[in-house]
């Protein structure tokens, strides 16, 4: 790594770890600790073995008992609050969400809260986190559970698949997090502290590949600990070196949000949320946007349940 890759990346480190509960003693940008490299080492000649696997559990553990970020979704093992925190974390990173989870847990409570909740305050409390199918996702999961569980979340993966925009990860992570079921599952920070360590200077690792490796190196008897623990120190490595994980085969970048259909889907809800509704033109007018381009965006928004036409203007539902 050249002396300026390191420079940048001490001067992201320094902006970024006010996030972290303690004060902290930083660790190197740009090269391994001893134990870091006393885990590599073992891995190099051991490779998944218990010798290992036992460094890695004592270096996350470490990290974590020092360093550990005081996040809100984490006072207490509130299903809801937990499903509420994976399902904004989805496509949202982590200091954007903290104030949003506060503020929509305080308007939505619970899935009862939520589930009756009149959609324009759904989609006004859900603003500046982006995606917002998932706020229209996580109230019909809410009804769902009302309906079907007496509001009571449950605590089995399969069940958890179930429910509108939860996926194989978000059910794990529920379910871990929540009820702290021991589940194997993966994301960025995961992947960079597998990555790290036990595919070294490999690259195109596929999620097969690392599955094992998770499944070998968790800590059955306290996966809601050790989740937390890895995630907080793969967000660390991150931070200090160029982040592993983009030599997973299933890393992908965002697509640039600036002139997207993203962009304009949003626009157009601040407009509607602000008015009792608007028409194409007046809709055009305010966002500068093509005919075409913004009636087939308009479209797509109304097959998605954001907004309806009635009248000759488009709102948003109440319901």
């Amino acid at each position: 790594m050249s002396s300026s890759q390191t420079e940048q990346l001490q001067a992201a480190y320094l902006k970024a770890v006010p996030d972290c509960k303690h004060e902290m003693q930083l660790w190197p940008v740009g090269k391994d600790t001893p134990a870091e490299l006393e885990l590599k080492r073992s891995v190099g000649e051991q490779g998944v073995a218990d010798g290992p696997v036992k460094l890695l559990q004592q270096l996350v553990y470490s990290y974590y008992a020092e360093h550990r970020r005081d996040l809100p979704w984490r006072d207490g093992t509130d299903p809801y609050r937990v499903l509420v925190s994976e399902v904004m974390l989805q496509q949202t990173q982590v200091d954007r969400v903290i104030p949003k989870f506060t503020a929509f847990i305080q308007q939505f409570s619970d899935p009862q809260t939520l589930a009756g909740a009149p959609v324009p305050d759904l989609l006004a409390a859900w603003q500046g986190l982006g995606y917002n199918r998932r706020a229209l996702n996580l109230q019909r999961a809410a009804r769902m559970i009302v309906e079907q569980w007496d509001g009571s979340i449950p605590d089995d993966p399969v069940l958890l698949q179930q429910l509108p925009g939860i996926g194989p990860y978000t059910a794990g992570a529920v379910a871990c997090f929540a009820f702290n079921r021991p589940q194997i599952f993966l994301e960025t920070n995961i992947r960079a502290v597998l990555l790290h360590f036990f595919f070294a200077d490999q690259e195109g690792i596929t999620d097969k590949q690392l599955l094992p490796v998770a499944t070998a190196v968790l800590d059955q008897a306290n996966p809601r600990d050790w989740y937390n623990a890895l995630m907080d120190y793969g967000s660390d490595l991150k931070r200090r070196f160029p982040n592993p994980s983009r030599r997973s085969r299933h890393h992908t970048v965002q697509s640039r949000f600036e002139g997207s259909d993203r962009q304009i889907r949003g626009a157009v809800l601040r407009l509607l949320l602000g008015s009792s509704g608007m028409t194409v033109r007046a809709m055009q007018k305010e966002l500068d946007v093509e005919t075409e381009r913004l009636a087939r965006i308009l479209e797509g928004m109304v097959k998605d349940g954001f907004v309806q036409k009635t009248g000759g203007k488009f709102i948003i539902p109440s319901t």
